[in-house]
């Protein structure tokens, strides 16, 4: 498909943002629309919300839409930081009807999973061949897996058990500000929750995003691990970026 625009919308815990992207270039062509998220998230609450976001765009193309979710052709299977109703909602669907779009125009996607994406094509992970694995380091830790490019979808590496408690309970850029860790001391924690993850798939390159990738380089220095970890590229924008490729390449997973 020659399309050179795209459309993605990033759905967060605090909040919803969308806007249209250059799928040349790989960034947004204009200021991205920010909403709250509605309390309670409810499915309906959050279409809602989606529908004024593309509306206000004056979008009328494929919409790509990422959810903190494990997502298997449109139907959202598990809920972080949104409301339980969303667990068996056909997203694809809801979205599709609320959009006044064909359900093949809708793709939605996990957060991680869009923003790995963006990641793989126009940032860190461009020209990466192997097994890359970016995480991102926020609320919890989401993850997404590529073999040779292509996205293995809906990893969960965020859960893994390390030293028996659940990984982003100990290494979540959120353990770091609710304890008042520094970089020093919140460092390790991330170092041994990598190791697990080494030992089990030995990536080639991990890419680690969230809202610390900003301030790579105060901690990456500091990891004690043999992989490669480059900062993420794209930063906050990697969802709505990787969500309008997968809507334009009509890649549901």
């Amino acid at each position: 498909m020659g399309m050179t625009r795209g459309f993605g919308v990033d759905i967060g815990g605090s909040g919803i943002k969308g806007g249209l992207v250059d799928l040349q270039a790989g960034a947004l062509e204009s200021e991205r629309l920010r909403i709250n998220t509605p309390q309670p998230s409810t499915p309906d609450a959050v279409a809602d919300v989606v529908a004024e976001i593309v509306e206000k765009c004056a979008w009328d193309g494929p919409v790509g839409v990422t959810l903190p979710c494990v997502v298997k052709h449109g139907v959202a299977h598990t809920a972080a930081n949104v409301d339980k109703k969303w667990i068996g909602t056909d997203a694809a669907e809801l979205f599709a009807n609320r959009l006044g779009r064909p359900k093949e125009q809708v793709v939605v996607l996990n957060d991680a999973d869009a923003a790995g994406i963006a990641e793989m094509r126009f940032g860190s992970g461009r020209d990466r061949d192997g097994l890359v694995v970016l995480l991102t380091f926020g609320t919890g830790i989401g993850s997404a897996l590529f073999l040779d490019g292509r996205l293995v979808p809906n990893t969960e590496f965020g859960h893994l058990e390390v030293d028996g408690h659940d990984a982003e309970k100990r290494a979540a850029a959120s353990v770091k500000e609710d304890k008042g860790l520094t970089w020093a001391e919140w460092t390790p924690r991330v170092s041994r929750y990598i190791s697990v993850l080494e030992n089990l798939i030995w990536p080639d390159l991990v890419i680690a995003g969230g809202g610390v990738s900003k301030k790579a380089e105060k901690w990456l220095p500091l990891l004690e691990v043999r992989t490669e970890v480059v900062a993420a590229a794209l930063k906050n924008d990697a969802g709505i970026v990787g969500a309008a490729v997968a809507a334009a390449r009509g890649l549901a997973p």
